[in-house]
C-alpha cells in the first residue's frame, strides 16, 4: 500500500504502483475528473508516519547518518525511537 498527499495523485504513479501488485491511497486532488477510491482511515496512518519521521530526525546521529552500516544506524532509530516512546511516560512531578 502506498500512502501519499495529493501532489502525488498522477494516474502514471497509480498505475506504476498497480504493476507491483500494491494499491495507492492517496486523496484526489480538486479538478480530477474521474472519481478514485480513498480511505481516509487509511490516510490517518500517514500522518503518525510523518509525525515520527519528524521526531526522528531531532536526534544528530540519524539526521546526518554518522553510522557507516545498516546494522549501526538501525540499532540507532531503534535507540531513539525507544527514547521517544518513553517520553510519553516521563514522570512531570
Amino acid at each position: 500500500m502506498l500512502l501519499a498527499d495529493k501532489g502525488y495523485d498522477a494516474n502514471d504513479l497509480r498505475a506504476a504502483v498497480a504493476e507491483r501488485n500494491a494499491w495507492a491511497n492517496i486523496p484526489p486532488k480538486r479538478n480530477r475528473k474521474d472519481p478514485i477510491c480513498f480511505s481516509r482511515h487509511l490516510y490517518k496512518a500517514r500522518n503518525l508516519v510523518e509525525r515520527f519521521f519528524n521526531k526522528i530526525k531531532h536526534f544528530r546521529r540519524i539526521a546526518t547518518r554518522f553510522d557507516k552500516t545498516a546494522e549501526n544506524f538501525l540499532a540507532a532509530v531503534k535507540l531513539a525511537s525507544i527514547r521517544i516512546w518513553l517520553r510519553g511516560y516521563e514522570s512531570t512531578a
